[in-house]
């Protein structure tokens, strides 16, 4: 498939990659270094939002002439942002607490023509319903699944599925970390034919 510029994935995440993969597109990923801390006051929508213009735009001058994707997600409880636990201890108050509830995933895409220094995206909203858990339930899902480096610790895309009642939401690989629907909408907004 041909493409005018080359592009590049703003992205440490292997989730990610995996994802990009599948459009078959040839890419490289370079690992921004930004800050992830939320501005006090900033909705979901617009925290995400800034942290995927901010991956693009920290990875630009290594590649200029690029199309940079950049992307980032948050998991929201009662509007509070939750981030990645890091540890099992944590994964596992997140998954307890969020048992029989309603948990909102928002994920924004950023596309970033270097030329033209010009950012344009999309957030996208997942929500997740969770059965009710107890300890033993999480405990089986982290023994088998160690899911720390996930917003909301679980990955819907493998085992964590076992988690939930229901999902709702436009697109399912918004809930992995990278909307690919709207992707592909920006990306043939820049000229690129898919499929």
């Amino acid at each position: 498939m041909p493409q005018r510029k080359a592009l590049v994935l703003a992205s440490s995440s292997p989730y990610r990659r995996q994802l990009l993969d599948r459009l078959g597109l040839d890419y490289v990923a370079d690992s921004p270094e930004i800050d992830e801390t939320p501005h006090r006051s900033e909705s979901p929508a617009a925290y995400v939002a800034r942290l995927a213009e901010e991956k693009a735009r920290a990875v630009a001058e290594r590649h200029p002439g690029a199309l940079i994707i950049g992307s980032d997600q948050a998991c929201v409880r009662d509007g509070e942002i939750l981030g990645k636990p890091g540890t099992l201890e944590r994964a596992h108050q997140q998954l307890l607490a969020a048992s029989g509830r309603t948990v909102l995933f928002t994920t924004a895409v950023c596309l970033l023509d270097t030329d033209a220094n010009e950012a344009c995206g999309d957030v996208v909203t997942f929500r997740v319903r969770f059965r009710t858990l107890d300890d033993a339930a999480v405990q089986r899902y982290l023994e088998r699944e160690p899911a720390v480096d996930a917003a909301g610790s679980f990955h819907s895309e493998a085992y964590g599925i076992t988690l939930f009642e229901s999902m709702d939401g436009s697109d399912p690989t918004a809930l992995v970390g990278l909307p690919l629907i709207a992707l592909c909408r920006l990306l043939r907004q820049a000229g690129l034919q898919l499929p």
